[in-house]
């Protein structure tokens, strides 16, 4: 295996890199690959952290420290965490290392650049573990002597108590976490803030945007209480703006450091962004999610109008608890106070009010902790109350992360928190209408483990399966705990895009077994997740424009429309060596005994298409006859040819709705001049989907759906009523599709006896 060196450059770095350059490293190479305004920046890698440990003896005195620590004992963890430390300091950064970081610096400007000097841990910023803030950050950082030292305590908040205490928790080994260091150039942010890509709690998609003056760590650390504005993707459109109290800013201090300063009287109470700068970030961060597959958390800063986007991680919050309401309960009791309601479930308990972090030690389990802003030191405390409640603050403050990611109720930026409730008083919070109420409110849940329990664990049972759809496998997990009866639709070009090399890449450079295990290890752990249950993986589906920018991309065909040409399984059909490389990876898969496997044909418009894909699988080695092979129905003429299809001995059809209904309406979607004319019910579709419908019954074929409209309720009454075998929906909807199909169902039931009653 190639060594990594000390120091990797954005241009070369990929998410693959993870291991090397954290999770904040890997994601600024992939947003500056696809062509997101990154700064320039470059990463000391975990490789070269971890020789400093080695060569300076480090590693085995860290171990003895750390080995057998009792986390939960509060004096054992901060000694532990201040001795490594100091160790950490103390030690003599190696002259060769030195030597690449100065040399570095020096590439990115010959004269002493201002940079930020951000920590990125090899285990952060996975789609399941949010570690914002557990590792330290540097700005306004300038010259070689600062720089340096700011990199060695970056490394040395690797082992901070909070870091110990929050790896401790999440199962991570800490002889196994590295940590790699991002130097950038600093954005001079006029504002800058944090921004949802979907809603944080109900995955809907809406971008939630929050902004002040100066630089984002304002917004991040909860400083001050920023602008919020709610961007609806759908309609493109705010359709929420708050405008708040700006009275504080963070700028940057002299040539090392920040400050806190006064906002000037003009700019408090000033909206910080305009419309157009919301869409254009709304913008971004859709692309930046399109890219992972997963909504992201992004941090973004604004200089005389050019907007930067200064990191992006997954949010891993969606779904992880179901908001109570408390309606009826709380009409008669009294409010104390309001703010903004962070995350989401109701809780009883008694007041502290923490000034500090080191006053922690008052914290009791069922508590109501109440404080002017949570910091990353006062995360033990936060695992032990009922509820956070804060005087400043946002939906994408550290108190509202965390408290979503811990599945605790949380209210922000009340304003006077601190002031109003007094300790030892009893109130009950309410995180999903951000209120506070006096006393016990019936409903509410006494203490945190109280609170209710995963979205979507749907207690009833479906004579209509409701399945879900899967875009990277990293979801897999969150899909299962729906309790989704397996996945309609698994999409694998997001395995192959995130690898930025085409399949043509991998078979000219003589690589396909990398390909192939790329991709039977992917679809693997989606098949882990659902024993027993049917995965539908669907085949290639990547237009020529998206294979462009990838490496072995130079000779895509330039089309007119990519979304009508080279595309699903008319491409792997003429590209027998591609698609042959997906059939191994199926192959082996069912070899390896994932008989729940299916295998989905995309772009399908004729039935000799689906029988030549058959003959070449055969050719590879595939038992067609019993493997479960299937068709999207995504074109008008797979509707109206359905009959031929069942005879060529089809095992499923699934309604790729997003492409059927712009190919029966002539309607380009994301064209704003027709886009209103976009109707999943327009009588045309329906009557393709019908008609298809009632022939796979007629054939004793599953028939499902899994485009946008399968997670749209209304779209799924109807569904059920028309006799589908199954819906897959997206994972957020899967819950609310699963009660429409439940209510369907039973009243189908009901009025089938009333009416032999009457007879």
């Amino acid at each position: 295996m190639k060594e990594v060196p000390n120091i990797l450059w954005l241009e070369e770095i990929r998410k693959e890199d993870i291991s090397s350059v954290g999770g904040k490293g890997a994601s600024l190479g992939e947003m500056a690959s696809i062509g997101l305004p990154v700064p320039p920046a470059f990463v000391v890698t975990a490789q070269a952290f971890r020789r400093f440990l080695v060569e300076t003896g480090l590693d085995q005195k860290i171990f003895k420290v750390s080995d057998n620590l009792d986390v939960e004992n509060n004096a054992a963890l901060e000694k532990a965490a201040d001795t490594i430390k100091a160790l950490v300091m103390k030690a003599k950064m190696p002259a060769s290392l030195k030597d690449d970081i100065k040399a570095s610096y020096k590439k990115m400007s010959q004269k002493d650049l201002i940079v930020a000097v951000r920590s990125s841990a090899t285990a952060e910023d996975l789609p399941d573990a949010s570690f914002a803030g557990q590792q330290e950050t540097y700005l306004n950082i300038k010259g070689e002597v600062a720089l340096l030292s700011a990199v060695q305590n970056c490394w040395a908040s690797l082992y901070g108590a909070r870091a110990i205490y929050y790896r401790a928790k999440q199962g991570f080994e800490e002889s196994t976490v590295n940590i790699a260091v991002v130097i950038q150039q600093l954005v001079h942010s006029e504002k800058a803030g944090v921004m949802f890509t979907s809603h944080p709690i109900s995955g809907e998609p809406t971008t939630i945007i929050e902004g002040s003056w100066g630089l984002g760590e304002a917004v991040v650390s909860g400083s001050v209480s920023p602008d919020n504005y709610v961007f609806d993707q759908r309609t493109e459109s705010i359709t929420e703006k708050t405008i708040a109290n700006k009275n504080v800013e963070i700028v940057p201090d002299g040539s090392h450091g920040t400050k806190l300063v006064e906002v000037d009287a003009a700019r408090q109470d000033a909206q910080v962004l305009s419309e157009a700068e919301v869409a254009k970030l709304a913008m971004y961060g859709k692309i930046a999610e399109n890219h992972y597959g997963i909504p992201q958390d992004v941090e973004w800063g604004i200089v005389a109008g050019t907007i930067y986007i200064l990191q992006s991680r997954p949010i891993t919050t969606i779904g992880k608890k179901e908001a109570t309401s408390m309606s009826g309960q709380s009409k008669d009791a009294k409010i104390l106070l309001k703010g903004q309601g962070a995350a989401p479930g109701t809780a009883t308990g008694k007041v502290v009010i923490i000034r500090d972090a080191k006053d922690t030690g008052a914290v009791k389990e069922g508590d109501i902790l109440v404080t002017r802003m949570t910091n990353p030191d006062m995360v033990p405390a936060m695992k032990k109350v009922a509820a956070i409640v804060t005087d400043e603050g946002g939906m994408t403050c550290h108190a509202a992360i965390v408290s979503r990611e811990l599945g605790t109720p949380a209210v922000v930026g009340t304003k006077t928190g601190t002031q109003q409730l007094k300790n030892g008083q009893l109130v009950t919070v309410d995180g999903e209408m951000g209120l506070v109420y006096e006393g016990a409110v019936g409903g509410a849940a006494k203490a945190a483990g109280a609170a209710p329990g995963v979205v979507g664990s749907a207690p009833m049972i479906t004579a209509t399966s409701v399945k879900v759809n899967v875009s990277i496998p990293e979801a897999a997990a969150r899909a299962a705990a729906t309790g989704a009866d397996g996945v309609g639709l698994l999409r694998i070009e997001h395995l192959i895009l995130g690898l930025n090399k085409t399949p043509g890449w991998y078979i000219s450079n003589h690589k396909e077994e990398e390909f192939v295990k790329e991709l039977y290890d992917g679809i693997r752990i989606v098949l882990d997740a659902f024993p027993g249950k049917t995965v539908w993986v669907r085949t290639l589906d990547a237009p020529t424009d998206e294979f462009r920018n990838m490496a072995g991309g130079e000779n895509e065909p330039m089309e007119h429309n990519p979304m009508l040409g080279w595309r699903g399984i008319r491409r792997d059909l003429q590209s027998p060596d591609q698609f042959r490389l997906q059939v191994e990876a199926f192959k082996r898969l069912w070899k390896a005994g994932y008989d729940n496997l299916g295998v989905m044909f995309p772009m399908v418009s004729h039935p000799d298409q689906f029988i030549k894909a058959k003959q070449m699988m055969a050719g590879w080695g595939v038992d067609v006859e019993n493997a479960t092979l299937g068709i999207m129905i995504e074109i008008p003429s797979s509707a109206i040819m359905i009959e031929d299809f069942l005879q060529a001995g089809i095992k499923f059809a699934s309604f790729g709705t997003n492409d059927l209904i712009q190919y029966t309406l002539a309607i380009d979607r994301n064209n704003e001049n027709v886009a209103d004319m976009y109707n999943p019910q327009h009588p045309a579709v329906l009557s393709l989907i019908h008609s298809s419908i009632q022939k796979c019954r007629e054939y004793g074929v599953e028939c499902s759906i899994c485009g946008q409209a399968g997670s749209d309720p209304k779209m799924a009454v109807w569904l059920v009523e028309h006799g589908i075998t199954s819906i897959s929906a997206n994972i957020d909807a899967i819950a609310k599709i699963r009660e429409a199909v439940a209510r369907t169902e039973k009243r189908i039931i009901l009025e089938a006896a009333r009416n032999r009653d009457a007879e």
